[in-house]
């Protein structure tokens, strides 16, 4: 296969990473317009092919069935990139977030439709890890009962994209750049998780907030308009009892560090991180009156890291037809999510969004 990658920096390398790993050959394709950006690719893939553009290089040879582009651009480059892409004939599997608003990504769904493409988001990092599945496997077993209620916590001190991490990075500031700040940035990852595990046709956004807590590391002279701290109150309606959903996610905030995400039912529990699969999942239970904590067995961790994960789901939905890749109206749908998160927060006014592809497995 040929595996053409539009952007060269840190993400595309870890793409290219990815292809090394597949069960088939993939020849890869770069194309930047910065010389330094390739001649970097070229240190770590010297038998890439290079281009300074994009264009000329989904041009140099017809499409094959195969072919799979990976648009690794900030995100207010990615509507472009991703229509050339599948106007082009080949499928596009495109970083998160999709894109910096619904009608982008409608526009993506629609070119993707016209040329019978796949079109894909690299949101799916953490599903189909071990910790992810065990998790799934409780949930459908039935053990917690009617499941009712979840918490979904991730907070860190400091740990800003464009101040902290990445800090020659400003653009993950600017609004006009990226989208939005932590929750475009981290919510594509949470949103998939929890709609995996909790597999909802429709999803209730009843209060939302957004805040930017004020630190001495502040930076000057740059716009700095995201938001570093975000939360809501959720209804996922699906099979079985609605389950409440209380979400945070937060780079900056003076109160402390976390990372908790737990399920709740009317005879047990479920607690995990979802993000560290070094860590254990548990399951909480009444055993004569008292409460009982038992270690889940997650069985072995595979050899796949969250960056090969988006490559080899989206290689497989081409391959099988079905896989753990969020592809075509159901990416659109998990990208509207962060949309109606924001309209909530901003209008405090309750939002819904349908998500294709539900299947109704939770008990």
């Amino acid at each position: 296969m040929r595996l053409y990658l539009i952007g060269a920096g840190v993400i595309a390398r870890t793409h290219a990473e990815a292809a090394a790993k597949l069960p088939v050959t993939a020849e890869l394709r770069v194309a930047d317009p910065s010389p330094a950006a390739l001649e970097a690719f070229a240190e770590r893939f010297p038998d890439a092919l290079r281009f300074a553009d994009a264009e000329a290089m989904l041009a140099a040879e017809p499409p094959r069935e195969d072919d799979i582009v990976i648009v690794a651009t900030p995100p207010f480059a990615h509507l472009e990139p991703v229509k050339l892409a599948l106007r082009s004939g080949r499928h596009v599997l495109c970083e998160k977030p999709l894109a910096m608003n619904d009608a982008e990504a409608e526009e993506m769904l629609r070119v993707a439709g016209e040329y019978g493409r796949k079109l894909g988001c690299c949101s799916v990092r953490f599903k189909g890890m071990a910790h992810m599945e065990a998790v799934k496997r409780v949930l459908r077993s039935g053990a917690l009962g009617d499941v009712y209620h979840a918490t979904f916590a991730h907070k860190s001190e400091r740990s800003r994209a464009g101040i902290e991490y990445q800090p020659a990075s400003r653009w993950f500031l600017d609004k006009s750049k990226s989208g939005g700040g932590i929750l475009i940035d981290w919510g594509p990852y949470d949103f998939a998780t929890l709609i995996d595990v909790l597999d909802p046709a429709e999803i209730e956004f009843g209060g939302a907030w957004t805040r930017r807590p004020v630190t001495e590391a502040d930076p000057a002279g740059v716009v700095f308009d995201v938001e570093t701290h975000a939360g809501a109150y959720m209804t996922f309606r699906g099979a079985g009892e609605p389950v409440r959903v209380h979400y945070e996610r937060a780079s900056c905030a003076h109160g402390e560090a976390c990372g908790r995400a737990e399920i709740e039912g009317t005879r047990g529990a479920v607690r995990w991180h979802p993000f560290d699969s070094k860590q254990p999942v548990y399951i909480r239970y009444d055993k004569g009156g008292s409460i009982v904590e038992e270690q889940v067995e997650t069985g072995p961790r595979g050899d796949l890291t969250i960056f090969d994960n988006p490559l080899f789901h989206f290689w497989a939905e081409l391959q099988n037809g079905e896989s753990l890749s969020n592809t075509g109206r159901r990416a659109v749908d998990h990208f509207r999510c962060l949309s109606a998160f924001y309209a909530c927060a901003e209008t405090g006014h309750k939002q819904t969004v349908a998500i294709a592809g539900a299947k109704g497995e939770r008990p």
